[in-house]
């Protein structure tokens, strides 16, 4: 890895995320969601005395926009708040935007609001706290503690025993390992008990309480696999194979059939069925509404580049788009020159070839705007990896392992890897790996929540001048 920076991993555990369907984290996910929800009812029975369409309308949107919440109960104290609070703020902020642009909000009266505005995130963090304290009890609801043995001393089976030793909230204990490799061949940082050979593993779950067996084996071992599996008929422990498939990057990855077949999803994007319905319907609604309160700046830009400068005010330049296929990406111009060829020098600091006001477009990031159309064209997204000219694409892909998965979704205006210090001039194979890396998490980690904590913080960058947009 050649990065200068790696992408945090987002609201998940540390190494393999483990038992996602237990009790904790089910009531984690519809915490927040449902505290809004059940909120609003409330607030509409003592505003209307029932809950009236719009009532009911409204509470959908907030429900898809909220579910799943984060794993929130794990943080400080003083990090529930403000994340609470921050999230609160950025969700009834483009609630309110949303409502005050389509007229919607007229459907409330401004005490349901208002109550709505203060009461939303009392009950929140009231929910988040309770939760917390009863989480013991939560736990003790998911069954007895349970003992655990992990097959297989590789990269995963040792990042999942090390999991479930920090996972404070974790109901299942690692006791040790079973291989087949001498003492000396072990890594160096391994600290888990050797407990026996493989062939032992079925005689040691009968004799001892073991409840659940972790299969870390490589694929190649299908013969020794399928041996052992025969002999664990016996016993009453839980199994969980870990291929070693997991080693490379998931993409969206998950189990699923073809025509009832099982297969395995390793790389896909996280745009189908219903989030790519949610997805486009967000983009339609925030760009129109987005391109209606800034019309005013983008016909005085449209002025001031017209007298400043001669040349097209709107440049397009081509980019590839989703699964790599070329579109038209519209910008204001803010160079004396429209490159599009198959040489594109990115900008530098101190470019000769940048306006006077193309600078401050550039810096501020208002030379963007015209993008929110190709939003609507449906070429582009309000939020994912951004597109680069083609020349560099047809550069980098040969130099970067993994270069063209960020194709997989739309282009976005603002991205993952842009609100992370990663914005503007790449000018080293170093930097350019970062950004790919962070555009890559991102596709793994897809959420509505996450796009509007990109949004929110995307304005804060912009607002604060970051440095690296020249």
């Amino acid at each position: 890895m050649i990065a200068t920076k790696t992408p945090p991993p987002i609201r998940k555990a540390s190494g393999i995320a483990i038992a996602r369907d237990n009790i904790l984290y089910l009531t984690e996910s519809l915490l927040e969601p449902l505290v809004i929800v059940f909120t609003l009812w409330a607030i509409a029975i003592w505003d209307e005395g029932d809950l009236t369409p719009h009532y009911l309308m409204f509470s959908v949107i907030l429900f898809s926009l909220t579910f799943p919440g984060g794993a929130i109960i794990r943080k400080s104290p003083w990090k529930i708040f403000r994340n609470t609070v921050m999230s609160w703020a950025l969700i009834a902020g483009l609630s309110l935007g949303f409502g005050i642009a389509t007229g919607y909000v007229n459907a409330f009266s401004p005490e349901a609001l208002q109550l709505w505005l203060v009461l939303t995130p009392t009950l929140l963090l009231l929910s988040i706290f309770s939760l917390r304290a009863c989480t013991p009890l939560v736990l003790a609801l998911q069954g007895p503690h349970k003992n655990a043995i992990v097959a297989g001393i590789n990269d995963q089976g040792v990042a999942l025993a090390n999991s479930l030793s920090l996972n404070e909230y974790s109901r299942s204990t690692c006791l040790g390992f079973f291989d087949d490799r001498q003492p000396d061949r072990l890594p160096e940082d391994f600290h888990f008990p050797i407990l026996g050979k493989i062939n032992d593993l079925p005689e040691y779950v009968k004799l001892n309480d073991i409840n659940v067996i972790y299969l870390s084996l490589p694929m190649s071992s299908q013969p020794r696999i399928i041996k052992l599996l025969d002999a664990l008929k016996d016993t009453t422990a839980s199994i969980y194979f870990l291929p070693d498939i997991f080693l490379t990057d998931l993409i969206q990855g998950r189990m699923g059939q073809v025509d009832g077949i099982p297969v395995v999803a390793v790389c896909e994007t996280p745009f189908t069925g219903v989030n790519g319905m949610i997805k486009r319907i967000g983009d339609i609604v925030f760009s129109c509404i987005i391109l209606t309160l800034i019309s005013p700046i983008m016909l005085a830009i449209c002025l001031g580049i017209k007298l400043t400068s001669p040349g097209p005010i709107i440049f397009k330049q081509r980019r590839y788009g989703l699964d790599g296929k070329e579109i038209l990406v519209y910008k204001f111009r803010s160079m004396t020159v429209t490159e599009d060829s198959g040489s594109v020098i990115q900008a530098t600091k101190q470019d000769k070839r940048i306006t006077p006001l193309g600078a401050i477009l550039r810096k501020t990031s208002l030379d963007e705007l015209p993008q929110f159309i190709n939003v609507i064209q449906g070429r582009m997204s309000i939020v994912g990896p951004r597109p680069h000219a083609v020349s560099h694409n047809e550069e980098y892909r040969k130099l970067i392992k993994g270069y063209m998965i960020r194709h997989k979704v739309k282009p976005g205006i603002t991205g993952w890897a842009q609100v992370n210090g990663l914005r503007g001039e790449t000018d080293t194979l170093d930097k350019m790996q970062a950004r790919i890396e962070f555009d890559i998490d991102y596709l793994r980690n897809w959420s509505p929540r996450l796009d509007m904590y990109i949004i929110l913080k995307t304005i804060w960058v912009v607002a604060r001048g970051q440095e690296g947009a020249y």
